[in-house]
Order: C-alpha cells, then sequence, then structure tokens
C-alpha cells in the first residue's frame, strides 16, 4: 500500500516547533491534564486492555452526542484520522469509486487512493462561501461509487453544509445505496445534526481533539451502522485492540463535563473571531469567510506571492505559523485558526499587517 505525502501533517510536523504566533492550529487551546482531574480525580484505575469495543459509559456519552442509535452502533479508536482510517478500510475494495470535496482534509483522497479506489473529486466555490453544487456531485457518481466522504464543518474551509445539501445529497446516495462518511470532529460547539442521525448508510467519526480541547488525549470514535461497527471491530482485533482504561477514564471525565469545557471554548471562539472581525476592518488586503461553526476558516490574501514562500518567511521574519494554501492544492490562501490563545492571536494578527506593510513597500 503506496501513500501519497501528507503535506499538511508533514508541514506541521517540521514548522510547528518553531512558531511564536501559531495562527493556524484547528484545535482548541488545549486543556491540561491537571484541569481534567480537577473536574473529577480518576480513583483506581487497573491498566489491563479494557473494554475491547469501547467503555460503556463512554458509549453511552458519545450517543448523548447525537439523536438516534444505540450503543451498539459505535466504537471507539485512537483520534478521529484512526476512525476516518477504519471506516473507509472495511467499506473499501479495490475498483470502488470514491467522491470527496477541496479544498479538503487530504486522508479523504490518498487513503482511498492507497486501498485501490478511483477517487474524484468535487469543488467547494468560494464565491458562494465555499458550498458545493449539489449538480456536480450528481454528474460525479459513477455505477460503482461506494462511498462519499466529507468534513462538516470542513477542513481548511469551514464549510457548514446545508441542510438542504444534505438533504439532496442523501437522496442521491440513497438511490444507489452509497455510504457517507463524515468527518464530524468540528460539529458540536453548535446543535448541528449529524449524518449518522440524517441517512440510514451515514458514517460519523470524531474525537475529543478539535472542540474538546484535548488533542493529545488520542481519543475518537465512530458512529454508524451497526454492520459496519461490527465489521471495524473485528479490524480493530488486527490493529489497536482498544483505547484503553486510562484514556477511556480521562475521555470519560471529559464527556461529563463537556458543557463546562465547550462553554470556554465558545467564549475563546468568540473573542477571536470578533478580533478578527476588527482586525479586517482595517486589513485590505486579506480576507476570510468566518464560518458558523468550527474553529478553522480559509484566509484569502490579494498579493503575488506564493503561500509557501508566504508563510515561510512569515515564519522565519516573526514567528507566525501558517498552513500554506500549497498543502491544500489551493494558492493565495492561508489556513487560519480560531481556538488558540486570544491575546497570540491579537498580537500575531497585528504583527502580520505589520510585516505585510515592510514586506510589501506600504
Amino acid at each position: 500500500m503506496k501513500l501519497a505525502d501528507f503535506k499538511v501533517e508533514q508541514w506541521m510536523n517540521k514548522y510547528e516547533m518553531d512558531a511564536h504566533y501559531n495562527l493556524t492550529d484547528t484545535c482548541m487551546k488545549s486543556l491540561t491534564i491537571q484541569e481534567l482531574l480537577d473536574m473529577e480525580p480518576l480513583g483506581s484505575i487497573s491498566l489491563d486492555y479494557g473494554q475491547i469495543t469501547g467503555n460503556k459509559e463512554c458509549k453511552e456519552a458519545i450517543l448523548s452526542l447525537y439523536e438516534t442509535g444505540t450503543t451498539d452502533q459505535i466504537t471507539t479508536c485512537h483520534g478521529c484520522l484512526e476512525a476516518n482510517q477504519l471506516v473507509m478500510e472495511t467499506i473499501l475494495e479495490p475498483g470502488d469509486h470514491v467522491l470527496a470535496f477541496v479544498p479538503g482534509y487530504q486522508q479523504f483522497i490518498d487513503m482511498p487512493r492507497s486501498l485501490g479506489c478511483t477517487v474524484d473529486t468535487v469543488s467547494l466555490d468560494e464565491s458562494k462561501s465555499w458550498m458545493p453544487s449539489i449538480t456536480d456531485v450528481e454528474q460525479s457518481l459513477t455505477e460503482n461509487t461506494r462511498l462519499i466522504i466529507l468534513n462538516n464543518p470542513n477542513n481548511p474551509t469551514g464549510t457548514l453544509y446545508t441542510g438542504a445539501f444534505l438533504d439532496a445529497l442523501i437522496k442521491l446516495c440513497r438511490k444507489q445505496g452509497i455510504y457517507i462518511l463524515c468527518d464530524e470532529v468540528y460539529r458540536g460547539l453548535e446543535a448541528n445534526e449529524s449524518i449518522s442521525d440524517l441517512y440510514e448508510r451515514g458514517i460519523a467519526t470524531s474525537s475529543l481533539s478539535k472542540i474538546y480541547a484535548l488533542a493529545g488525549l488520542r481519543f475518537g470514535w465512530v458512529k454508524g451502522p451497526k454492520e459496519v461497527i461490527d465489521q471495524i471491530n473485528v479490524r480493530k482485533d488486527y490493529t489497536m485492540v482498544s483505547t484503553g482504561p486510562l484514556i477511556d477514564a480521562l475521555a470519560l471525565t471529559a464527556l461529563k463535563h463537556k458543557e463546562e469545557i465547550l462553554q470556554r471554548n465558545r467564549q475563546i471562539l468568540q473573542t477571536n473571531k470578533e478580533t478578527i472581525r476588527q482586525w479586517l476592518e482595517n486589513e485590505p488586503r486579506y480576507h476570510v469567510q468566518l464560518p458558523q461553526e468550527g474553529t478553522v476558516c480559509f484566509l484569502r490574501y490579494d498579493f503575488d506571492i506564493p503561500s509557501e514562500q508566504l508563510a515561510l518567511e512569515l515564519l522565519e521574519q516573526t514567528g507566525i505559523f501558517f498552513v500554506p494554501g500549497s498543502c491544500f492544492d489551493c494558492e493565495y490562501h492561508l489556513r487560519l485558526g480560531l481556538g488558540q490563545d486570544c491575546q497570540m492571536t491579537k498580537e500575531g494578527l497585528e504583527r502580520l499587517s505589520q510585516w505585510t506593510d515592510q514586506r510589501l513597500g506600504c
């Protein structure tokens, strides 16, 4: 199985530690383990394998995030990346056709290709708030389309797919029995429906990494049709076995206190969005459509410097860190994260304007 270089992740791996102003991280400002323990002490934990298909209390807490289903329709894993991989490896066979959206997360394109699938893409239209055309989707389907993959909200654009679009997408998929895999790792700050509640072949993946500010915990899950979950659990026996009782206990603490955590994170997002709005009022060279939900958006600039060159110059000369649009095959854009420290975000944006003045000779 051959995989293309994962451009976003490799960029982050190479440069993130050099950042002084990290304006591109898609996670909320991280909680510490002590902050979790202050919410609820762990007590005595036996460090065996734990419950193999997922801790029962954790699965019940996860189920409360959805409108429908049972705990038999949920399994746990290490982060949303692994959740997506488990779904794709379980559902797809060589020769299947997969449809994904761009700009988007590279895993949705190159993982199916590595499994021997044909992958086509549908473009998100920036002029239409980064929404795709359902007509383009319909015209891209083939008789052997097996899976449609999307991120809702989207990384990097922040697109929140409308109810009308999802209804139309489900109608198309139902005709051919196509599965929809929806990475919903940015969902949950507001009341938006999950694909797994809307469609009998909808499969939702998520984790505690983004809106719950616990990326280092590496706790994720899949919710979908029971027959798919059963197959994933078989596959897990060959790979990860279980998430383990320590991670399960910490995850359960976070889920029990989710409203406390989410309220903290909503306040950070609200402050940072207002900072960005005020910054844009006096900054004509950068443009962005702030998302309705989620922690990420795509900052466009209107001067002629390739995004990789721009990102490297900013990092080297100011300590401002961005993932360039080139990592998403979309030039003249930078991925802008909304969930990090508010003062750092404010100072970073101010420094960005100062640097741009100097660089462009304004």
